[in-house]
């Protein structure tokens, strides 16, 4: 009987496996927790008066960010004022041992920059820093970059006194110019071939490739080649009948090739012996100029169009002028040297603190380079 049950136990078993389906495997989760579940007290309300007001967001406007900026650097100058004020007798180069600042002409002719009865010296000789007697401008403004430093420390930042490091810097070019034995003086000789390294990759001979017109994407006109072609034209044209007579400038970019195109021989010779023929205010000049830009054309247009030896050159270009343009000056050679930044920056956006700063500086560089080529047979209007 034992086994005819068993049988009939398992046909049962295998008779309703084959009819009903089989249900899923449970899991059966248990849970441990060694501390005891408290439920939330919520608490009263003790906020009294209105809401807080909504968020303001951030400045985008040019003037509203230079407004802040201002006031920020006043706060900054306070705090500076204070700190200087509990120095220490040993911090010495913390504070500012000159109270006034003004210009002197010296028995050579020359202006001199005063500290109260120090005058300003250039770091690498020690001598005073004479500016020449046609060059107020420069002299004036050499003035207000020492009045506006807080402590002696900040002198030694170069940044702080780009007036101060670029007439230096001239002054060591024309000593080492006096003092060398050779045609070229070696100072001379590295900057030319430093300068003329730029030519190939010239910022403003780098032209963006014409936009493909894709399939359901608007093509956008005046295109980035468009706008670059039309800044380029009128500088090269400038240097390439005023200044280099019959050189031939290429973009620096062929179509279809990412490999940047040499210049011509000929057309390196001759601009290498322009650079190596400047005058030593003129030289520091180009050079201050083409490493803010990176384009050594806008460079030479900037520089050529201030100079004052070139009065004769910019005279003539003024009279074969049919119009009455604007000068080339430091708003002209800012646009053309960050076109692409600015067409990029017009589509996606800018960034905050940092392409507003980058043009401002470059304006900042390409002003000093007005005022130390600048004299007084060239009158300065705003630039």
């Amino acid at each position: 009987m034992a086994a005819k049950r068993v049988v009939s136990l398992e046909a049962t078993a295998s008779s309703l496996r084959s009819h009903r389906p089989l249900l899923p495997a449970l899991e059966i989760h248990r849970w441990l927790h060694t501390s005891l579940s408290h439920a939330a007290n919520p608490l009263p309300e003790t906020a009294a008066g209105p809401p807080p007001s909504a968020p303001i967001p951030a400045a985008s406007h040019y003037y509203q960010r230079v407004d802040r900026r201002r006031r920020q650097a006043e706060l900054l100058k306070k705090g500076q004022d204070l700190r200087t004020s509990h120095m220490k007798p040993g911090s010495a180069m913390k504070k500012r041992f000159w109270k006034d600042v003004h210009v002197k002409p010296d028995a050579e002719g020359h202006n001199i920059v005063y500290l109260d009865n120090r005058p300003v010296r250039n770091p690498s000789t020690k001598t005073p820093l004479s500016i020449p007697i046609s060059k107020p401008h420069l002299a004036t403004a050499i003035a207000l970059e020492w009045d506006l430093l807080v402590s002696a420390q900040q002198a030694l930042r170069t940044h702080l006194i780009p007036l101060t490091s670029i007439t230096s810097r001239a002054h060591d070019i024309a000593l080492q110019d006096s003092t060398s034995t050779s045609s070229i003086s070696k100072v001379r000789s590295e900057i030319t071939d430093t300068l003329i390294r730029y030519l190939d990759t010239d910022t403003l001979l780098c032209w963006a490739p014409e936009p493909a017109a894709d399939a359901g994407q608007e093509v956008i006109r005046p295109s980035l080649r468009e706008l670059q072609i039309h800044t380029a034209q009128p500088i090269i044209a400038y240097l390439t009948q005023n200044i280099w007579p019959g050189v031939e400038l290429k973009p620096t970019f062929e179509s279809g090739s990412i490999l940047p195109t040499a210049q011509p021989a000929a057309t390196q010779a001759v601009i290498k012996g322009w650079i190596a023929g400047l005058p030593a205010w003129e030289l520091a000049g180009l050079e201050r100029a083409v490493l803010a830009g990176k384009s050594l054309c806008v460079a030479a247009r900037l520089v050529c169009e201030w100079s004052e030896e070139y009065g004769q050159v910019q005279e003539y270009a003024r009279r074969n002028t049919k119009d009455s343009p604007q000068r080339f000056g430091v708003e002209q050679a800012t646009e053309a040297c960050s076109l692409e930044v600015r067409w990029q920056t017009g589509r996606w956006g800018e960034v905050e603190d940092t392409h507003d700063v980058e043009k401002e500086d470059m304006r900042r560089q390409f002003g000093s380079v007005v005022l130390v080529v600048s004299g007084s047979g060239n009158e300065i209007p705003e630039v």
